[in-house]
C-alpha cells in the first residue's frame, strides 16, 4: 500500500529457495554480524525468508491495492515458484546475471525479464544478451553497482549510455543503492526506462540494506521528480514554442536604424543595430540579409526597420 501511495508501479521482493541458492557449508557458516538474525547464515536467512503462502498473500494484497507484484528469483527453483505465481516479469538479480544456465531456463519461460548488471563486465553483458535475445526478446538491462550504500563515485551513470549504444534494441534502466534521489533522477534524464530502488519503512532498522534504501517520503519525492523529468525530456526539435511567444513579444529584439537613413539608400552594416524595438521589425538574424538592400522611405535614427521600408523584400518563413 505504501508503495502504491507513493506512485510506484511495482512492488518487488526477493525470493530464494535457500537449499538451491546456497550450498550446505554456506548455510552452516557462523554469522556473527550485528545484522544477524541467527547463529549461522542459514538460520539468519530462514528467519527472513517469506514462505510460499506468504508470497501468495502478498500477491493477493498487491492486486487489491492495484500495484504490480513480482520478485527477484534468486535461484532456479525460486524462478519456478514465481512462474507458478504468474508474475508480470522476472527480475534477475546481479548475482545471477553471469549464471548462464539460470538465464537460459528463465528466458525460456517467456516472461519479460529485468536483468541487473552489478559485479559484471561489458563482455559478460554481451554474452548475456546473446543468450537471452534468441530465447526471449522482452528484456532490459539495468546499470547497477553492488555496494550498500553506494557512493556517488562508484555509480557510473555513463554505463547507461554505453548500454544504449551497445544494445539499441532493448530498454536500459538503473538499479540504485545510493542514498537520496538525485542520482536516480539523473539516470532518468540519461534515458533510463526502468528505475529500481530498495524501500524501507525505517533506515535505522537492523539489516545492511536499510541504510541503502528510501523511506516512503523519499520514494514519493523520487516518483514525482521522475514524472517531472519524463515530461521535461520533451522533443529533440528546437523551435520557437507557443509558451515563448509572450517573452518574444516583450523582449525579442529587432533590427533598428543606427543612423538616419534617407529614401533610396543602400543599407550597410554600420547603418544598423539591434534593440528591443517598437513596433517589431526584422529579427536580429536577418541583419546580414538586409545589407545591400535599398530602402523605399526615409527611416529615422533609432527607428525599427520594417518590411514595408525595404524594397523588393521577400519575407523568409521560419520553419
Amino acid at each position: 500500500r505504501v508503495l502504491q501511495d507513493c506512485g510506484a508501479d511495482c512492488a518487488k521482493f526477493q525470493k530464494s529457495e535457500l537449499e538451491h541458492k546456497f550450498n550446505k557449508k554456506a548455510l552452516e557458516r557462523p554469522y556473527l554480524s550485528k545484522h544477524s538474525w541467527g547463529k549461522t547464515y542459514g538460520e539468519h536467512k530462514r528467519h527472513l525468508e517469506f514462505s510460499h503462502d506468504q508470497y501468495r498473500e502478498l500477491q493477493k494484497y498487491a492486486e487489491e491495492v492495484g500495484i504490480f507484484f513480482t520478485a527477484s528469483g534468486m535461484d532456479e527453483m525460486a524462478v519456478e515458484f514465481l512462474h507458478e505465481l504468474d508474475v508480470p516479469f522476472f527480475k534477475v538479480g546481479s548475482g545471477d546475471t553471469n549464471n548462464f544456465p539460470y538465464l537460459e531456463k528463465t528466458a525460456k519461460k517467456g516472461r519479460p525479464m529485468v536483468i541487473s548488471s552489478g559485479m559484471q563486465s561489458m563482455d559478460t553483458m554481451h554474452q548475456v544478451y546473446q543468450i537471452v535475445k534468441p530465447l526471449n526478446p522482452n528484456f532490459c538491462f539495468l546499470q547497477c553497482t553492488s555496494a550498500y550504500p553506494l557512493q556517488p563515485e562508484d555509480v557510473n551513470l555513463r554505463v547507461i549510455s554505453a548500454y544504449q549504444s551497445a544494445f539499441p534494441d532493448i530498454p536500459i534502466g538503473y538499479s540504485g543503492h545510493e542514498t537520496g534521489i538525485a542520482i536516480s533522477v539523473a539516470a532518468v534524464a540519461l534515458g533510463a526506462k526502468v528505475v529500481e530502488r530498495h524501500v524501507t519503512l525505517d533506515k535505522t532498522w537492523k539489516g545492511s540494506d536499510h541504510q541503502a534504501s528510501l523511506e516512503p517520503n523519499e520514494l514519493a519525492e523520487l516518483v514525482k521528480a521522475i514524472r517531472t523529468v519524463e515530461k521535461a525530456m520533451g522533443s529533440p526539435v528546437k523551435q520557437l514554442l507557443p509558451c515563448e511567444m509572450a517573452c518574444n513579444e516583450k523582449l525579442g529584439k529587432s533590427v533598428v536604424a543606427k543612423v538616419a537613413i534617407p529614401e533610396g539608400a543602400v543599407l550597410t552594416l554600420d547603418m544598423l543595430t539591434v534593440k528591443v524595438g517598437e513596433p517589431k521589425g526584422f529579427p536580429p538574424e536577418a541583419i546580414f540579409d538586409l545589407v545591400g538592400q535599398k530602402v523605399k522611405t526615409n527611416i529615422e535614427e533609432d527607428e525599427t526597420i520594417t518590411e514595408q521600408a525595404v524594397e523588393n523584400h521577400v519575407k523568409k518563413v521560419k520553419c
